[in-house]
């Protein structure tokens, strides 16, 4: 791959803060660079932040920017400005909330500033006092106990910069245990492929997002395998695994349970587009769609583990290869000034039986399927 030779530029247009970083080869922009300008010039500037899941998935995305050189000085005062709107709601009553902490370890780490430290232990604090199921995975909810497949990563993106930010391996433990009992619950043992909730109790509750009475069945579960459910996961394997030293005695399962995921993920692409449909194990059935953001998780997942070299690039080299290819050509979105958004979203989701999830909205440009969107590009152009 060649070196990038076009620099990122802060242009100043009708008010808006339009990005323009560089692109490898090339004299223009690629798609990833032009999604990360409107993403974090127009779509969400940091000075409309929330504290919340979806927004620091896109938070992840720049700050990954910053790390790997990209726009470096911008990236940091982008995740700066954002931890300081939100400053009076960094808290992490809940892993929803955890996942923004995030950015106080990381402005903690890459500033030297103690009032991010300390902000992002207090974080920690809030995290070790969210309810438990018996076999110690967190909750989803703050008001029932429920193990989700997207907490993992949620509480991955704090935990995982708790342990860049101190080198304490308690933290990567601890994510550890909570990959296992989420496991325990969630994972398909034939096929790696997580189901979306579980319940501890079989006692009737409406969140007012879920399909009533999913949880009514001898096990407890969701019946089905969501996509971006499973996107979350791979990623937080992937990354996991990326940081996690090879000494340590709980990075067998994980790898093992990483490389199982991504084996059954790599038989379930659609070869035309590229994508994975919304429910990844019924493709091209009635009602089913392709659908962009879990697309972008699992090719990143695959891409970092390319890249780790935990996942031969023989075999998977060719998924991600097409999966970046179908993004091109089926769900980029021009927006303005030729920038570009996501398509083919399927909007916020609970749990549900098969018809709910067809059933869901699809839309465009939500920051978690931004944020999946931009690391994948970025991850990908770096592979050799």
């Amino acid at each position: 791959m060649k070196k990038p030779i076009v620099y990122a530029l802060l242009v100043l247009c009708a008010g808006s803060v339009l990005f323009f970083a560089r692109c490898a080869g090339k004299d223009s922009p690629s798609w990833g660079d032009r999604m990360a300008a409107w993403a974090a010039g127009e779509y969400m500037p940091a000075d409309r932040y929330v504290w919340d899941w979806s927004q620091a998935t896109m938070l992840r995305a720049l700050a990954d920017r910053h790390e790997l050189g990209i726009d470096r000085e911008k990236m940091l005062e982008y995740v700066r400005r954002a931890m300081e709107v939100t400053k009076n709601k960094a808290r992490g009553i809940h892993p929803n909330a955890v996942a923004s902490g995030f950015g106080m370890a990381f402005l903690a780490r890459v500033t030297g500033e103690e009032e991010y430290a300390r902000a992002a232990f207090r974080i920690y604090d809030d995290y070790r006092q969210i309810a438990r199921a018996a076999n110690g995975g967190v909750s989803h909810r703050d008001n029932v106990v429920e193990l989700w497949d997207d907490t993992v990563y949620m509480i991955s993106l704090f935990l995982q910069e708790m342990y860049r930010l101190t080198g304490d391996e308690q933290y990567l433990k601890e994510l550890a245990l909570q990959l296992a009992a989420h496991a325990e619950k969630l994972e398909d043992p034939a096929t790696g492929l997580w189901y979306h909730g579980w319940a501890a109790s079989a006692e009737p509750f409406d969140d007012g997002c879920s399909m009533r009475g999913w949880a009514d069945n001898p096990e407890r579960r969701g019946s089905q395998f969501w996509g971006r459910g499973n996107g979350w996961v791979v990623m937080t394997l992937a990354n996991t695994l990326h940081l996690m030293p090879r000494a340590m005695g709980e990075r067998a399962a994980l790898e093992a349970m990483f490389v199982k995921l991504a084996g059954t993920l790599a038989g379930l692409q659609d070869a035309a587009t590229g994508h994975w449909y919304q429910l990844p194990i019924y493709p091209g059935e009635a009602g089913n769609f392709i659908e962009s953001s879990c697309t972008a998780m699992f090719a990143y997942g695959i891409t970092v583990g390319i890249a780790d070299g935990i996942l031969p690039a023989k075999t998977f080299r060719p998924v991600v290869d097409n999966a970046f290819r179908g993004i091109e050509e089926n769900s980029l979105k021009t927006v303005s000034d030729s920038l570009v958004t996501l398509t083919n979203v399927c909007s916020g989701t609970c749990v549900g039986d098969k018809a709910y999830y067809f059933g869901r909205k699809v839309v465009d440009s939500t920051p978690f399927a931004l944020g999946a969107a931009i690391m994948f590009h970025d991850r990908y152009r770096r592979l050799p």
